[in-house]
């Protein structure tokens, strides 16, 4: 396997090869089909590597969309474009997170390159790397912890398994809870695979 900074520059230069190698040792991303299976899955879920914080910035029709469950009873124009409301709402009593009075919502919102989200799951990977909980929900917003949240699900997930399988489909479904932009995911998987070979 190849995995050097030019390669890297051809997915996006934000990312560096002194940053992954050692947190690609740490969660055994260490062979080809892992590496371009985590790198095209992160790609498809952060934008390129260029969100690392869940956009939660919707319209009222985004949201009954998005969101039909949470919005059943509730005008969707007193949520519209109020990313903190909208977050205190639809992530209320669940993952750890309190009610929506609580700011937990909005607080343990999506973050990093496999958006972590919830109280719960931001309480595990601040004890994984042995971190308080604020140090981690702010640490998921810096290139290395976007990537190194990202790994920590991965591993959590045991993903790995999928890679060694060839399997993008069953990982997609993993990561998102369904297949939306399976076939992205598979160009940039196959890509990835000429880059780094």
């Amino acid at each position: 396997m190849n995995l050097t900074q030019d390669n890297l520059n051809t997915i996006n230069p934000k990312l560096k090869v002194e940053m992954l190698v050692p947190l690609f040792e740490k969660y055994e991303i260490n062979t080809l089909n892992r590496v371009c299976g985590f790198l095209a899955q992160c790609a498809h879920e952060s934008g390129n590597f260029r969100c690392r914080e869940e956009n939660l910035n919707y319209s009222a029709q985004g949201l009954a969309k998005v969101f039909p469950k949470y919005f059943k009873d509730k005008d969707t124009n007193e949520y519209a474009r109020k990313p903190e409301k909208i977050a205190n709402l639809v992530y209320a009593n669940r993952m750890g997170n309190g009610d929506e009075a609580s700011g937990d919502g909005y607080r343990y919102r999506g973050r990093g390159y496999i958006q972590l989200t919830g109280k719960e799951n931001y309480t595990r990977f601040a004890k994984s790397i042995d971190r308080e909980l604020s140090e981690a929900v702010e640490y998921c917003t810096s290139d290395e912890g976007a990537l190194e949240s990202a790994l920590y699900f991965w591993k959590r997930e045991n993903l790995n398994k999928f890679c060694d399988n060839d399997d993008i489909k069953a990982m997609t479904k993993r990561i998102n809870g369904g297949f939306n932009g399976l076939e992205e995911r598979q160009k940039k998987y196959e890509m990835y695979k000429g880059i780094f070979a």
